[in-house]
């Protein structure tokens, strides 16, 4: 008996038919919303050290001068919530929080003002109260020990009192209020709770969300945002798998009667409103991220959404997308505007199944096979198309690309520092390179060098003048790569090697078997078209694709394998059971599976050219596919699964 499949979460089948729409929509509303922040404001000082030189040394104490080359100020804590309020759109924006008279308060102040934040709700400490700040020295691209003003500040009745009167003149006024506690002797006291829940109980049907880093058990009747530990706690499950998760969030959700959303990192979100949970796929960020904000975008893009009449699910995706647009700012506390949120969610490159990509040890496999089964294949399923990737799924002429590609962009990132720089150095370097080509693997080239063009310049080695752009860098890449490929095609024509030699395990016998079938197919790679084709003739299976065979063009928003996918789709009015995909990279399996196709992941070995990959395994996975195959060999297997036997 065949066992059954592990079903990855659902939200990947719920995700928008067109997202853009849906986007644009959620976001022209969310103006009309009327959102009031009570917390723990706060300024974020951002010190950017000189590092170059020798340091100056003070002659008073004889201790090495630290010396800021730069600074900047910007709201943090519950002032980063207002600023991403106010970036959403959200029409009014009301903050009530305290300050202190010394030279931070004025500032806050001052930022709150210059964002067009309605601050009557501001209470004056006086003296005996240090306004709030996180100072952030940085050395270079890496932070320092922080420096925290604030935190032993003690609120007294009088003020309390105070920022009570101000959320309760707000609350009637407002569609939504959002508690953001950051400190123990602010919010998080619990007798200011108490009164705290009383205005939540009389100001209905006014919306809360709370986000507690110590008092989120305090709280009634409010929504409540999370992180994975903090669910954990609360939920009392220590365990922090998805299905933990999934079950403290319907437990909290009960508890407080309103909906909870919990954060996963790059792993997505949990949203659970009584029984109903549903988990939001993370998003694949290839460009260096930093987390500073990302749970204050959250919680704003969170409040913006329920403000203005959606409901939970959609808050949820509208905050995950947010949250992926301010994990990419690095060094500032960043926001996310409509702009670059609908940039970055017109086609997300989702994560799916992360646990089961991580675990081997949860593999399902097909009965009497080594084909994996991520997911159940539609009970309706009739491939009338397949589409192929070239590279690593069928052909290995260009196996070894890799140990081209990696000294090739350690040498571009470094440049003539290659041969000073300490050890340590040339291995952080070659591991951040290493990780790049694992997450770019598929697309195509051209687009990889668009990306070590940012790695170039954010490393610094190299001074500007002399970075190339991405076509001077794959011109380098190509010269290096194409001599080893001209040989092993030479060797084909000269009879010493044949295509066998070259190819995946009975690639060309999957190949006829789907032709002979009426199956149309199409190659699609992310190597230069003609040099595509040129190898597909060299391997002997060119005729099969009857001349549907693409490949780059030399531009980078021309990505060959999404262009085949929506034309197939288009001209043929295809549904999502009636076309497959084979691939070796996450990419096709993105572009496939986000539009219903079935997904066979190739986790190929291409140096025996049989076998599984491991190496391959949870990148596929984590690209949407939904069968796996080291190659082949098991061909009728196959050929059964996909009804095509």
């Amino acid at each position: 008996m065949a066992t059954k499949a592990v079903m990855t979460d659902m939200a990947e089948l719920s995700v928008p038919f067109d997202p853009a729409a849906w986007l644009r929509t959620v976001l022209a509303k969310i103006s009309g919303a009327r959102v009031a922040v009570i917390g723990d404001f706060c300024v974020d000082a951002y010190w950017h050290l000189e590092t170059g030189g020798s340091p100056q040394i003070s002659i008073e104490t004889g201790l090495s001068v630290r010396s800021v080359r730069h600074q900047s100020y910007g709201l943090g804590g519950a002032g980063n919530v207002v600023a991403n309020l106010i970036d959403l759109g959200v029409g009014q924006v009301r903050a009530i929080g305290i300050y202190g008279d010394d030279v931070w308060g004025p500032e806050l102040m001052r930022l709150l003002r210059e964002r067009g934040a309605d601050v009557s709700g501001m209470v004056d400490g006086g003296k005996e109260w240090q306004t709030a700040v996180y100072a952030k020295p940085y050395g270079g691209e890496v932070e320092e020990s922080r420096i925290d003003f604030g935190g032993f500040n003690h609120l007294s009745a009088a003020q309390g009192d105070a920022l009570v009167e101000a959320l309760i003149a707000a609350a009637g006024k407002c569609d939504v209020v959002v508690i953001n506690q950051q400190f123990r002797s602010g919010l998080g006291e619990a007798g200011l709770v108490e009164k705290l829940n009383r205005v939540i109980a009389d100001h209905r049907p006014t919306r809360f969300i709370v986000d507690s880093r110590d008092a989120a058990a305090l709280f009634r009747g409010a929504a409540m945002k999370l992180n994975a530990a903090e669910a954990g706690k609360l939920g009392g499950d220590s365990a922090g798998d998805v299905a933990t998760l999934r079950r403290s969030a319907m437990k909290l959700s009960d508890r407080f009667g309103q909906p909870v959303f919990i954060t996963r990192g790059d792993r997505g979100m949990i949203v659970a409103e009584g029984n109903d949970v549903t988990e939001i796929p993370g998003i694949q960020i290839i460009d260096p991220t930093d987390p500073v904000g990302a749970g204050d975008t959250v919680v704003a893009a969170v409040a913006a959404a329920l403000g203005s009449g959606c409901d939970s699910e959609s808050a949820a995706r509208l905050a995950n997308i947010a949250a992926s647009v301010t994990v990419r700012k690095l060094r500032t506390t960043g926001t996310a505007k409509p702009a670059e949120i609908l940039a970055a969610g017109a086609e997300p490159d989702y994560v799916y199944a992360p646990e089961l990509a991580d675990d081997p040890r949860a593999a399902h496999f097909a009965e009497g096979a080594e084909i994996e089964i991520v997911r159940d294949l539609p009970d309706d399923i009739d491939i009338k198309h397949a589409i192929f990737d070239h590279d690593g799924t069928l052909s290995t002429l260009r196996e070894g690309w890799e140990k081209i590609m990696v000294p090739m962009m350690v040498g571009s990132v470094m440049g003539a520092k290659i041969d000073d720089v300490p050890a340590e150095t040339l291995e952080s370097v070659t591991k951040t390179v290493r990780e790049f080509i694992d997450k770019t693997t598929g697309i195509q080239t051209l687009s990889q060098m668009v990306g070590l063009v940012g790695l170039v310049r954010r490393s610094g080695f190299v001074p500007e003048t002399d970075i190339l752009d991405e076509h001077g860098y794959k011109a380098i890449f190509n010269r290096k790569l194409i001599e080893m490929v001209r040989e092993r095609i030479a060797k084909l024509h000269r009879g010493e090697l044949e295509p066998a030699d070259f190819a995946i395990k009975n690639a060309h016998a999957l190949l006829r078997r789907l032709h002979n079938r009426g199956v149309k197919l199409y190659l699609a790679s992310g190597t230069d078209a003609a040099d595509v084709a040129a190898e597909a003739r060299a391997m002997g299976y060119a005729d099969l694709f009857e001349g549907r065979i693409y490949g780059a063009v030399g531009k980078v928003d021309v990505e060959a394998k999404k262009m085949v996918i929506e034309r197939m789709i288009q001209e043929h009015h295809l549904a999502g059971h009636e076309f497959v995909t084979f691939g070796d990279g996450p990419v096709e399996m993105r572009e496939t599976h986000r539009r219903g196709g079935i997904c066979v992941g190739v986790c190929s070995d291409e140096m025996r050219r049989f076998g599984f990959n491991m190496n391959k395994r949870a990148r596929l996975i984590r690209g949407g596919a939904g069968l796996l195959v080291g190659d082949y060999s098991q061909l009728d297997q196959l050929l059964a699964l996909l009804k095509l036997n």
